[in-house]
């Protein structure tokens, strides 16, 4: 039977659809993952048997070089965070939440903000460079900076994440308008956007590949995406510059007596709301429990 190597673009109800040579293969995860407690992944690369009379299996998922929990894809390089600029306004704390979990996983963080045929998003953006991390506002209505967004799909394995209502299927229809993405109309009720998208999926686009994922609003809960305190100052990009200068070795740069980091934000060097954020984020982070790490 013949072997292929290929990578994961969708798994639904047990079945998992493979891209490998040329093709789009169905198959069967082996048994042996499950007995050891490894679920395949949508951007996992596997290798694949073929069988003409019997189910396609993957016997192999190859070393993953980054995992996220939520959204759950394998081997992303490029997190692009979307948020719109109004309804829904953007959560901040969300936002830096996500470009923490990515730096925290060697994956590069990418804002965009929707919407800026609505209200302007430069104060925003300007927040996000000013970190240190790429920012974009974009229009699907007209199509603004939409290009902008797609060059930098190419050659890359990207994961599109942000609140429902926000227009991250909107946005992947105006680089690509073949994906057909099903895109939800505001729910005035609630003010929130209602569910579209039920799992993970990858799609070809420019070069490389996007996935597309549920809404969600937190992850507190998922041990793996638990940054430590120790490890949460380097999580923040425009830190960096910054850490080892403190009066204390012991500083955690929240509140702290001759630290570095809070004199930055004081002088502007720092955004303001970056700081709000991971002070909030320490907090939690001190006060992880042991059985949380397990």
């Amino acid at each position: 039977m013949p072997k292929y190597e290929g990578i994961i673009i969708k798994g639904i109800g047990g079945f998992y659809y493979v891209e490998a040579a040329g093709e789009i293969f169905e198959c069967k995860a082996r048994g042996v993952f499950r007995k050891s407690g490894i679920k395949p992944l949508a951007g996992d690369r596997v290798t694949i048997s073929v069988n003409d009379n019997a189910e396609n299996t993957i016997d192999e998922i190859h070393e993953r070089s980054s995992v996220l929990v939520r959204p759950p894809v394998a081997n992303v390089d490029r997190l692009f965070i979307v948020s719109s600029v109004c309804e829904p306004k953007p959560v901040l704390l969300i936002i830096d939440r996500l470009t923490a979990l990515a730096v925290n996983k060697g994956i590069e963080p990418i804002v965009v903000f929707t919407k800026k045929d609505l209200e302007p998003a430069d104060e925003y953006v300007e927040i996000y460079k000013k970190a240190g991390i790429r920012a974009f506002a974009v229009s699907c209505v007209t199509g603004e900076c939409v290009d902008a967004v797609k060059a930098e799909l190419n050659g890359h394995i990207s994961a599109f994440c942000g609140n429902s209502g926000v227009g991250k299927s909107s946005l992947l229809n105006a680089i690509d308008p073949s994906l057909s993405l099903k895109t939800g109309e505001i729910s005035e009720k609630l003010g929130r956007g209602r569910h579209t998208t039920r799992h993970s999926e990858l799609f070809r686009v420019d070069g490389g590949y996007v996935a597309d994922t549920p809404g969600f609003s937190s992850f507190e809960t998922e041990e793996n995406e638990i940054i430590l305190k120790d490890d949460l100052p380097y999580a923040f990009k425009e830190f960096e510059p910054y850490i080892g200068q403190c009066k204390f070795t012991s500083c955690l740069h929240v509140k702290d007596k001759g630290c570095r980091i809070l004199q930055a934000v004081e002088d502007g060097e720092i955004p303001v709301s970056r700081h709000e954020s991971y002070c909030f984020m320490m907090e939690e982070a001190k006060n992880i429990k042991e059985w949380q790490l397990k």
